[in-house]
C-alpha cells in the first residue's frame, strides 16, 4: 500500500490560516484470538510500530483478566461475549472518550460482545464484529435482523454527531471485493441478502472509506488459512471503515496492512483531520 507515514496525533501548522490541524489515526483488525496473537510476540510490536491513535480489535476470545496488555498510554474498554473464548471487541484509545456504550442495547444482540461506542468531541467511534451467517446459511436470517438494527442504531447516534464505524462486517461488498465471485454466490460472506445489508448503509449516507481511494479489485483483508490462500493473495475485502458522508473532506487516506500477520485477518485503517 506504500510507504506508511507516522500520523501519531501528529499537529502541524497552517501558515495561510494560523491554526493547527490535528491528524488522528485509526485501526482496526480482527485477531482472532487476542491472547493469540500476543503469544506469537505480533500485537506489541505491530501496536509500537503503528502507533494509532485509537484501534478496534474484533474476536478477542477473552475476558481482560485473561490478557496481559501492557500498553501505557491506552484507555482499554472491553466487551466480551458471555461465552468464554468467543467473540468479542475491545477499543483502545490514546485520548478519553466522553462516554462508552456496550452492545445496541438489545438483549437479543448483546450477549456475544459485538459492539463498543465511544463518544468524542465531533463524533463517536463504533467498533463492530458482525455475526457470521455460518457455513450453512443457518444464522442468515438472523444477520439478516442484525444488519438491519445494526444500521438504526447507527441513524440514531448520527442525529446526535457524525459516526465513524469499523471492523469485521463479515461480507465482501462487490464482486472486486472477492478473488472468486462466480463461485461464491451462495456462500456466506457473499450472498445477496448480506451484500444488500452492506449496500443500506452506503444508501443511508456511509462511506466506505477504502473504495475513495482505491478503486480497482486485489486488495483483500481475510484469507483463508486452511487453503493457503494468504500467499497467493486469494482473499475477501471484509474489514471496513465505514464515515458519515459528512465527514469525507476530513478523510485523508484510507489503506490496508496485509503484511501484518498473526491472524487471518489483517489491520485496516484511516487517517481524519
Amino acid at each position: 500500500m506504500g510507504e506508511e507515514k507516522n500520523y501519531v496525533s501528529r499537529v502541524t501548522c497552517h501558515a495561510s490560516l494560523n491554526r493547527k490541524i490535528f491528524m488522528t489515526k485509526l485501526l482496526s483488525w480482527n485477531v482472532n484470538g487476542l491472547r493469540s496473537v500476543i503469544k506469537k510476540g505480533i500485537f506489541h510490536p505491530f501496536v509500537e510500530k503503528h502507533k494509532p491513535d485509537t484501534l478496534c480489535l474484533q474476536e478477542t476470545k477473552a475476558f481482560p483478566e485473561q490478557v496481559q496488555l501492557e500498553l501505557p498510554g491506552y484507555y482499554p474498554f472491553w466487551n466480551s461475549a458471555e461465552k468464554k473464548g468467543y467473540s468479542g471487541t475491545l477499543i483502545l484509545s490514546k485520548i478519553k472518550p466522553m462516554a462508552v456504550s456496550y452492545g445496541l442495547g438489545m438483549a437479543d444482540h448483546d450477549r456475544e460482545g459485538r459492539v463498543i461506542t465511544a463518544e468524542y468531541d465531533d463524533y463517536f467511534f463504533v467498533g463492530v464484529y458482525t455475526p457470521n451467517s455460518k457455513r450453512g446459511l443457518e444464522r442468515l436470517p438472523y444477520r439478516q435482523v442484525w444488519d438491519a438494527d445494526f444500521l438504526k442504531y447507527l441513524k440514531k447516534l448520527e442525529k446526535k454527531k457524525l459516526v465513524i464505524f469499523c471492523g469485521d462486517l463479515n461480507v465482501a461488498h462487490k464482486e472486486m471485493d472477492l478473488a472468486h465471485p462466480d463461485t461464491n454466490h451462495q456462500t456466506h460472506g457473499f450472498t445477496d441478502e448480506e451484500r444488500a445489508g452492506f449496500t443500506n448503509f452506503v444508501t443511508h449516507g456511509f462511506v466506505d472509506s477504502f473504495r475513495e481511494f482505491v478503486p480497482d479489485g486485489g486488495h483483500y483483508t481475510w484469507w483463508n488459512p486452511v487453503t493457503f490462500s494468504r500467499a497467493k493473495n486469494v482473499g475477501w475485502r471484509i474489514d471496513y471503515f465505514l464515515i458519515s458522508k459528512a465527514l469525507r473532506p476530513r478523510l485523508k487516506e484510507a489503506f490496508i496492512l496485509p503484511e501484518v500477520m498473526g491472524s487471518d485477518h489483517c489491520p485496516v485503517g484511516i487517517v481524519i483531520k
